[in-house]
């Protein structure tokens, strides 16, 4: 692996995370937003990852027929509202948005979930920009090296 495809791909974690922080201050930002543009409340927003792939070249091809890893980093495949969890029904006859029964749907944010992915988000990141600046130390030496 060359050194400029491991800078390529800590930069592409770093920006796949700073993108999740970026949703999941959204989705804190809204925990209690009742009433979206369309009437509805609002949806926890989740982001998706892949891997980066190549396009089919011969290089490629020869290095997944020699077993040889391939890396290019990660992508942000999407951002997904998530309705596999619950909106909240909570009784709030005064809130404008309650229903003729007193109910109010709040959205289905969870500040716990939410801080613990922040944490994740933060950690993962942390990571990326830690074999980044090694990477770029193990750069900086070859150079040295060299200049002797």
């Amino acid at each position: 692996m060359g050194l400029f495809t491991s800078f390529n791909i800590n930069a592409s974690g770093l920006t796949a995370q700073r993108y999740r922080m970026d949703v999941i201050a959204e989705n804190v930002a809204n925990v209690n937003t009742t009433r979206t543009e369309d009437g509805t409340p609002y949806r926890r927003k989740v982001v998706t990852f892949a891997e980066k792939t190549g396009g089919p070249s011969f290089a490629d091809t020869l290095k997944r027929a020699k077993g040889t890893y391939l890396g290019r980093g990660v992508k942000v495949t999407g951002t997904f509202e998530d309705y596999e969890t619950d909106l909240i029904r909570a009784y709030d006859p005064a809130h404008p948005d309650a229903d003729d029964d007193g109910y109010v749907w709040y959205p289905n944010v969870n500040i716990v979930t939410e801080m613990t992915d922040l944490i994740d988000a933060s950690r993962s990141y942390e990571a990326n920009a830690t074999a980044f600046n090694t990477s770029k130390d193990i750069a900086v030496k070859g150079l040295e090296m060299a200049g002797n």
